[in-house]
């Protein structure tokens, strides 16, 4: 290293160059989170329109070869020449970060890219992109590579565009580009991912289409999403499977000194609180100023009708935050023209006028709602006692938890075989069924950095019951000890004794339920585990494959085909069917074989838990564990035949 420092050593990045530099700063990853958020840095141009009025259609298409092209019938970025900058606004746009119509409050009044760096970041991570702009009977186009202009905006006749032209009087934005391969680790879009957040921004702009379309398969598959209820959809979505308190979500909308709100809320019969907030269209999944306005002014509220009830005999304390908000589906949207957000990420707004704000609205119109509607009050008021005397006992029982382990000098279940290792980056939980795979876990693992906690027949299913049930089951409680974070809402991710912690099922039907169960309990009571990538899963084989003094390992029956197909070009005859062992249950197994096939983190196959996409995530463990039982078998039968390896 050059120990002379001068000003010849300083580097002075040009135009989009900071951008390929540091791609991560600017969309915060280059895996396919990343790649999927330069799909959403364009859309949210063409949402910004929308939101002056001025866009009633947005188009998404996933074309062949990793091109991706957004359509809108916005007002069409200005294809003018600047007059200080001597070059076109679209090329302004589409090259210089911090340059749009957003800072003057003049051509939009709220947007959610507010930094100015959205199109041309896309722009500067692309291998090629291309902008056309509709306007007045004329089409203006202007294409790029690696961002940089390869020649000045210009007209172009509708017969060459790479799309279908339209009506001579169209108007909007077209932006088409491929990502570069050279910074993405893939290019390859998810479907389901990118509609899953544009059906979130359809239910945030009612009234506004957007559809999304995949031309990369034979044949084309879309989804288009129009909500006119806007939140309320949004609600009523959320609760589909749900069986609801009263039948249609109260909706609160309203604006003050250039704030606009939107809140709808329906209560439905469950023990878990499901609330989503969002500033601009922007999901604030930590909350913010607005989320703190609106649990302020529910708590208050409720109290207030509580104090003037006849059921005010059965509470000697008051409702707290988590009482009012058990079983409540929820979603708050704010238009703010100056939001102040915490961190890179817009995942918190620190605007402290928005909750006096907020609170004051919410505050009048669901009492106006609630003085209406006496039996929906009547209802949510019995929940909510119910939950208080839930959340009392619930507190005892951790009392009584801690109590017990205070005396128990270890204070961790006797099920455990504990690793010697104390460092929790270091170590692994392996949480396995069944004493006998327990036993071969325990004795072929690495003691150094490899925990095992073996449980016993199907676990509680925690999406029927509340938080004392859960704390109190005999076989959730060794989890929760051995894990030693806590668990709902005294959880703390800071204290957790493991930073892997997998689990280690059968691989078939009741090894799935198992997982399921685990899964549950994690994603309803310790949500930051799986958030923050502590929750695997192992991947046994199922089968093994002994031939020639050697032996193989399939992990499905494609894998056991190939091996079959090999060793028998190999040996010029087929490989004996009495060579082929089914596992029934890693129990099967011997400490070697457990090792060698899935414990050893240098062979192993092990599968990271993602929480992608809350919202369906939401759906789907209230489709599979919840009561209703028509949405799941519906589910089962349209997946089964996909995912599933059944033994018949």
């Amino acid at each position: 290293m050059d120990s002379n420092y001068s000003a010849q050593n300083i580097q002075v990045l040009q135009g989009l160059e900071p951008v390929r530099k540091r791609p991560g700063m600017y969309i915060g990853t280059t895996s396919i989170d990343g790649l999927h958020h330069l799909v959403f840095e364009v859309v949210d141009n063409s949402i910004d329109e929308a939101m002056q009025g001025h866009c009633t259609d947005i188009l998404v298409v996933l074309e062949g070869n990793d091109v991706v092209r957004v359509e809108d019938n916005g007002r069409g970025i200005p294809v003018d020449i600047h007059p200080g900058e001597g070059v076109s606004a679209l090329e302004l746009v589409m090259t210089r970060l911090h340059a749009g119509g957003k800072f003057d409050k003049k051509s939009y009044k709220v947007s959610g890219g507010l930094h100015g760096v959205g199109v041309s970041v896309v722009n500067a991570l692309s291998e090629w992109c291309e902008a056309f702009v509709h306007s007045n009977g004329r089409i203006h186009t202007q294409r790029y590579k690696i961002g940089i202009p390869e020649g000045p905006t210009h007209e172009a006749a509708a017969a060459s565009l790479p799309y279908a032209a339209g009506s001579p009087d169209r108007r909007g934005t077209v932006i088409r580009f491929k990502a570069d391969a050279s910074i993405f680790e893939t290019t390859t879009y998810n479907f389901d991912s990118l509609s899953n957040r544009l059906r979130e921004l359809a239910f945030l702009n009612k009234g506004l289409k957007i559809t999304i379309r995949d031309e990369r398969l034979s044949t084309p598959k879309s989804h288009e999403f129009k909500f006119e209820g806007g939140v309320k959809s949004f609600v009523e979505y959320l609760n589909e499977n749900k069986t609801v308190l009263y039948n249609e979500p109260i909706f609160i909308e309203g604006e003050r000194d250039d704030v606009q709100v939107e809140v709808a809320i329906q209560y439905n019969d469950g023990f878990n609180e499901i609330m989503y907030s969002f500033v601009n269209d922007i999901n604030t999944r930590e909350g913010g100023t607005h989320l703190v306005g609106f649990k302020s002014a529910l708590t208050h509220t409720l109290n207030e009708y509580l104090k003037k009830s006849k059921q005010a005999k059965k509470m000697e304390e008051a409702l707290s935050g988590d009482d009012v908000r058990e079983g409540l589906t929820a979603v708050l949207s704010v238009k703010v023209q100056d939001p102040q957000f915490e961190g890179q990420t817009k995942a918190k707004l620190g605007n402290s006028e928005v909750r006096g704000i907020v609170e004051a609205l919410v505050n009048e119109q669901l009492e106006l709602f609630l003085d209406r509607h006496p039996d929906v009050i009547a209802n949510i008021l019995e929940k909510s006692i119910l939950a208080a005397k839930a959340r009392i006992a619930a507190r005892q029982a951790r009392d009584a938890t801690r109590r017990k382990n205070a005396m128990d000098s270890a204070g961790l279940p006797g099920k455990l075989a504990d690793c010697s290792d104390k460092d929790p980056a270091a170590c692994e939980l392996f949480i396995v069924e069944g004493d006998s795979a327990g036993g071969s876990a325990k004795m072929g693992r690495n003691r150094r950095f490899q925990a095992i906690l073996s449980l016993f027949g199907k676990m509680l299913n925690v999406e029927k019951t509340r938080i004392e049930k859960v704390i109190t089951n005999e076989k959730l409680q060794p989890i929760i000890a051995s894990i030693g974070a806590g668990c709902g809402g005294e959880f703390n991710i800071a204290k957790i004794r493991y930073h892997k912690i997998i689990i280690m099922a059968d691989a078939d039907v009741d090894g799935s339920h198992i997982r399921t169960l685990l899964l549950t309990f994690f994603y309803r009571y310790m949500t930051d585990l799986i958030e923050h990538g502590h929750v695997y899963l192992a991947m046994p084989p199922l089968y093994k494959i002994a031939y020639e003094k050697k032996t193989f390992y399939a992990y499905d029956d494609a894998e056991k085909d190939r091996i079959l197909s090999e060793a028998a070009a190999a040996a010029g005859k087929e490989v004996k069917s009495d060579a082929i062992q089914r596992y029934k249950g890693l129990g099967e197994m011997n400490p070697d074989q457990l090792w060698d096939t899935t414990m050893d983190p240098n062979k192993r196959n092990i599968i990271q838990v993602h929480l992608d996409d809350a919202v369906e995530a939401e759906r789907i463990f209230t489709t599979l564990m919840g009561e209703v039982v028509a949405p799941r078998r519906e589910f089962i039968e349209e997946n089964a035949l996909l995912v599933a390896n059944l033994d018949v």
